[in-house]
């Protein structure tokens, strides 16, 4: 591992650290998926808080349960106290991008379910305005051909991620989506979940409340205004 890539896992575990300060004893928590959600979880097993989690991923879910921390299903789930989740890329007024890890149908609706939902994230995902990566588009695999046609007008390149062959934990496919042609984020989510067959998106552009962004060791929190009015 080179000097860069050490820097950018310590800073994760800084942030995951950060994160996981706000979680307290009898929590019900949101676990995300993820290399950098992996931080948090096991920082969470560590610290033996006794709370119980629910997951985005199988993969989570696993890694959970070998750190000590107790799951329970999510369809048992009416409201989730908080969520730490990470991001593929996340600006200023913390819209995020998410969804390379392919979960981000579960990991919405689990964000729609807390009462705070948190990101952690090293330096590179920080960016000004999101849109430079690539937008993930969840589908049924019965309109695969279909929803592809009708995106492509929409981006540079719609392109159905690994061919297919993997699927999500919910049994669909994600069409990884390149350089919108609009940045009119709110009307393009609104758009994409009127196409049939798409069951989810990774614009999440109200769902987080805070963001913990580590650079160079030094961790800064950001936090949803709140306007009234």
């Amino acid at each position: 591992m080179n000097d860069k890539s050490r820097s950018i896992d310590e800073d994760k575990q800084l942030a995951a650290d950060a994160a996981v300060a706000e979680v307290q004893e009898g929590m019900l928590i949101g676990l995300g998926t993820g290399s950098t959600a992996a931080y948090a979880i096991r920082a969470i097993g560590r610290a033996g808080i006794a709370i119980e989690a629910v997951a985005t991923s199988e993969a989570s879910a696993n890694l959970a349960r070998e750190v000590g921390i107790k799951i329970i299903h999510f369809s048992r789930v009416e409201r989730v106290d908080l969520t730490i989740d990470g991001a593929d890329e996340i600006d200023e007024g913390l819209r995020a991008i998410k969804g390379a890890g392919g979960a981000m149908l579960r990991e919405k609706i689990v964000a729609a379910a807390s009462d705070r939902m948190v990101v952690i994230a090293d330096r590179s995902k920080r960016v000004e305005t999101i849109g430079v990566a690539k937008l993930p588009v969840e589908i049924v695999p019965f309109a695969t051909a279909y929803v592809s046609a009708a995106l492509r007008p929409m981006f540079d390149a719609v392109d159905l991620r690994d061919g297919g062959r993997v699927l999500t934990d919910s049994g669909n496919v994600v069409l990884d989506c390149m350089n919108s042609h609009s940045d009119d984020w709110d009307r393009l989510a609104g758009w994409l979940s009127t196409v049939p067959g798409v069951v989810g998106h990774g614009l999440f552009l109200s769902e987080v409340d805070a963001a913990y962004i580590a650079s160079g060791g030094i961790v800064t929190r950001l936090e949803r205004r709140l306007t009234s009015g």
